[in-house]
């Protein structure tokens, strides 16, 4: 943290004066939710940016900008959502379907997830100043779900602003952007324009600012959290537990379980298009030893190969034979048999994220053992974000998801993500989990997805963990989530 920040920080008690202070892993790269997936950009946005759809707590679709639930034609193929009046951008112009064409239409060009879909989408329409009607080629289970996520977000602009860049963001969130100190914070404060959804829960505006503080180090925020600096800190390291249960100023957030950390695949360029390469890699790497390394005590972490844990729908056991090998004499022989010659296994991670460089360094060692040379590229965040969009950088970089209520919100299966996964099989079963309606048809299909990522070792799954927030003793109103908001936060004294 930088002198300044630390003077913002102390400047007032924060809940006493309506502020909330909350300590984030780092800096958002752009306010622009639309062309990002990164959690950090989600979780300050969310609050000043909306979607025609949200997700209740119990992770149901539920209208924001929407007024209702669209009606959706027999043959899945037309979506016709009626939109709200009378909701006021923070520009204070009004938003009519001509706001929502216009960010539609560049949602599915510039979007990572909107571009996913794009060869889906037969048109999109306003067909009345508070309707828009969206027709697709072939049916595509999934979409409502797309609409409601917030990283790689359908959010709404005003028409004027859109472009393939978008310099100042407006939206029609509870806050507005008041003030932005790139690596020091960014200051948002109530928008007295709002007017509240209708069937998503209220978003009271309890607070009258919020602050966001990029705090790379962990330590620090875990430090700045049980000072009172801190109301909400995220992305704790598991070993604080102890000390933040003990705390009289704080009190631990365990996510359980709150997602999945991955090793992604370079399928574009590199050692890592070569299949049997790709299985070495999946073969030697010591799954147990990774998490405990990572996370410490087995209360935060499960050694899984599922791509759901047990209790989600999603959840089976089609292909996990092939997870957690930690086969280095197999490895070798794979590597022996396409004539590895050597060249480095480039791994491209941060300590912003503690746990992926010690699952780094773990993975490392055992790569090693098999034969492989391995080159960590250990960067921060910001700069990792940056070189994983360039496949000549890195052959595999380490990141992690919360387990997500619809698969398909997952970029990494589709061949359109920055990983480029192409291959047809998958690209078919895909194509058959997403078009079909029914939730037990999908099920099954979705076990023939799982068993080919494992298979072809499309992506890396690691295992289960639990995520670690904190949050000042006796705030309330903060539901946990991997993307917390903080307009009903209030102090319970």
């Amino acid at each position: 943290m930088t002198a300044a920040t630390i003077a913002l920080v102390a400047a007032s008690p924060a809940i006493a004066e309506g502020t909330i202070d909350v300590a984030i892993i780092g800096e958002p790269d752009t306010f622009d939710p639309m062309i990002s997936t990164k959690d950090v950009v989600s979780i300050v946005t969310q609050h000043f940016v909306e979607t025609l759809y949200t997700f209740d707590e119990s992770w149901s679709v539920v209208p924001l900008l929407a007024a209702a639930m669209p009606q959706i034609s027999d043959d899945g193929l037309t979506y016709v959502i009626p939109l709200r009046e009378g909701v006021t951008f923070h520009d204070g112009s009004s938003m009519d379907s001509a706001d929502v064409l216009a960010s539609m239409t560049r949602w599915v060009e510039v979007a990572s997830r909107g571009k996913a879909i794009a060869d889906k989408v037969e048109s999109i329409e306003a067909t009345g100043d508070y309707e828009i009607t969206i027709s697709l080629n072939a049916p595509y289970a999934p979409l409502m779900s797309l609409l409601a996520f917030s990283n790689s977000a359908a959010v709404v602009y005003p028409e004027e602003i859109i472009g393939d860049e978008i310099a100042e963001v407006v939206g029609t969130g509870p806050y507005k952007l008041e003030a932005h100190e790139p690596d020091q914070y960014t200051q948002l404060v109530r928008f007295d324009g709002y007017t509240q959804p209708t069937g998503a829960a209220e978003r009271t505006q309890t607070p009258d600012e919020i602050r966001f503080v990029p705090v790379p180090d962990p330590n620090t925020r875990v430090e700045g959290l049980l000072s009172g600096q801190f109301d909400y800190a995220d992305g704790l390291q598991t070993e604080a537990y102890d000390r933040i249960e003990a705390s009289d100023a704080a009190e631990p957030v365990l996510l359980e379980p709150f997602g999945w950390p991955v090793f992604a695949v370079n399928h574009k360029k590199g050692k890592m298009t070569e299949l049997k390469f790709r299985q070495a890699v999946q073969a030697a790497l010591p799954f147990d030893d990774m998490l405990f390394a990572a996370f410490g005590d087995e209360k935060f972490f499960q050694t899984d190969g599922a791509m759901y844990p047990e209790g989600w729908a999603w959840n089976t056991e089609a292909g996990t034979e092939l997870y957690n090998q930690n086969d280095q004499a197999k490895a070798s022989a794979l590597l022996d048999e396409i004539g590895y010659d050597g060249d480095p296994l480039r791994i491209l991670t941060s300590r912003q994220y503690e746990f992926h460089y010690q699952m780094a360094e773990v993975a490392r060692m055992a790569l090693e053992a098999a034969g492989f040379t391995v080159e960590m590229d250990v960067v921060d965040w910001a700069t990792l974000a940056q070189n994983r969009d360039n496949p000549d950088l890195w052959d595999i970089y380490i990141t992690h998801s919360p387990f997500l209520p619809e698969p398909a919100l997952t970029s990494s299966y589709f061949s359109t993500a920055r990983e480029g996964w192409d291959n047809p099989e998958k690209n078919e079963i895909l194509d058959r989990f997403t078009s079909v309606a029914d939730p037990e048809a999908r099920k099954e299909v979705f076990a023939e997805l799982q068993e080919i990522v494992l298979k072809d070792v499309g992506l890396i799954k690691v295992g289960n963990f639990n995520a670690l927030q904190g949050k000042a003793a006796g705030l309330e109103g903060v539901v946990p989530s991997p993307w917390p908001a903080f307009w009903n936060a209030a102090s319970a004294e």
